[in-house]
């Protein structure tokens, strides 16, 4: 009898040891609009492995690509909710909410490398207060995916000054990109990105607008012949994940995602720059050409860009011009 009662003890004690044990289990949906074969895809396999890796298995990671279960306009509401644990979504998706968000895409006011990487880094001047914005709406900001500056598509030649929209319809991914077209004479469309490729197709739009690593991953040099160089703005995407369910994970868990989402926010960065030559050489292969804009073009457009910061400033508030403010010292 006492043999039976300790090897009963013993089998509960292990039963409840691997109660403990698939307690601690943690999976994580990722709904992402890009296909796993973009850059942003292969960024999120880096966080699945490194993750998987350091956890010994404890977390797993599900990736759900190509807007499988939600356009990028869903991803706050599916992630601030909680119908998702984590989401991939551009960074101006977030400015219903935070309307300050929009400054990457002021014209030509982060336009080079330098700037953007100081503009992003973690607790910067410029980020942290846009994190802690972005939290309030239910979603922690994990990491920052770089997408690039952005250029514009156009079948027949370049577009090379303001003159060249005047009264074409454009592809935009955010108001404040928008409002930038508008000051330059065309007629924006808000159009989502796994939605481009048919709105070019189609004719629903005369000229697009993206980051150059979509040219290659969406093969849009079947629908567009011209790239136009402009790096007007700076692309971000932000990986986030739902606030209520973040708080409820054990605190090595959350160890473990911070760890390899820094891991794959440095590898995401640090390609870039390669990322985009390798898109460019791949458009120019597939027939594409790709047209620089002179210093005296970059004027033409610049003169038209002084009505969008200040409609920023006034839909931002103080906010806004805290964040404008330390993206302009960065230049010091």
């Amino acid at each position: 009898m006492k043999l039976f009662r300790l090897a009963a003890g013993v089998a509960a004690g292990l039963a409840l040891t691997v109660s403990a044990a698939m307690a601690e289990t943690t999976t994580l949906r990722i709904t992402l609009q890009l296909p796993l074969k973009s850059h942003l895809g292969e960024n999120l396999s880096v966080f699945k492995s490194k993750v998987e890796e350091i956890s010994k298995g404890d977390i797993a990671v599900e990736i759900y690509d190509s807007a499988q279960l939600y356009k990028d306009n869903e991803v706050p509401e599916a992630v601030g909710s909680g119908s998702i644990e984590m989401g991939v979504a551009s960074l101006t998706r977030y400015v219903g909410d935070v309307p300050a968000v929009d400054l990457f895409y002021l014209p030509f006011l982060l336009n080079s490398e330098d700037l953007v990487r100081k503009a992003v880094a973690p607790g910067s001047p410029v980020r942290a207060p846009l994190d802690e914005a972005i939290a309030e709406t239910g979603a922690k900001v994990l990491w920052w995916q770089a997408y690039g500056g952005s250029v514009l598509l156009s079948n027949g030649g370049p577009i090379r000054t303001p003159a060249d929209l005047e009264g074409k319809k454009v592809r935009v991914f955010g108001k404040t990109l928008g409002e930038w077209i508008k000051a330059a004479g065309g007629a924006p469309t808000l159009i989502s990105g796994s939605e481009q490729y048919i709105a070019y197709q189609r004719g629903t739009v005369d000229v697009g607008m993206t980051g150059v690593s979509g040219v290659k991953s969406r093969r849009l040099w079947e629908v567009m012949d011209t790239i136009t160089v402009t790096n007007n703005a700076d692309i971000e995407f932000i990986v986030v994940v739902n606030e209520d369910f973040w708080n409820g994970l054990p605190e090595q868990h959350r160890d473990w995602i911070t760890e390899a989402a820094l891991f794959a926010e440095k590898d995401v960065r640090d390609r870039m720059t390669a990322i985009e030559t390798e898109a460019y050489d791949a458009a120019r292969s597939n027939g594409m050409t790709v047209y620089e804009l002179s210093d005296a073009e970059v004027e033409a457009w610049l003169a038209a860009a002084q009505p969008v910061y200040d409609q920023y400033l006034a839909d931002s508030g103080a906010l806004g011009e805290k964040v404008l403010a330390a993206a302009r010292a960065l230049r010091n």
